[in-house]
């Protein structure tokens, strides 16, 4: 074990640092075990989402557009447009689902 302190990744703020380099061991043992547990509980969180999201636009897809189509915005007439767009073979094929809200 280096007997040097070990660098700060480059991503922390340096407030956070600052308050991480002033605390002591048991204090900076309870930080990281809270760090841990929220990690792993924004991860779930983004997982949820994404999941509810994935799971939203199955119920809104056409039957006769296929599960791996994403969805695409296509600016015409300086109106803006979502399209459902997939790949079949080497040809990229779409199909309309309605204007973008203006309000986004």
């Amino acid at each position: 074990m280096s007997s040097d302190p070990p660098t700060p990744p480059p991503e922390v703020p340096a407030g956070i640092i600052d308050t991480l380099d002033d605390s002591s061991a048991e204090k900076l043992q309870c930080i990281a075990s809270y760090a841990e547990e929220l990690a792993e509980y924004k991860e779930r969180e983004a997982h949820l989402a994404e999941e509810a999201a994935e799971n939203e636009r199955r119920d809104d897809l056409p039957d006769d557009v296929p599960s791996k189509a994403t969805i695409t915005i296509k600016e015409i007439n300086d109106n803006r447009y979502y399209y459902w767009q997939w790949r079949e073979g080497e040809k990229i094929r779409s199909k309309y689902k309605g204007p973008v809200d203006s309000g986004n």
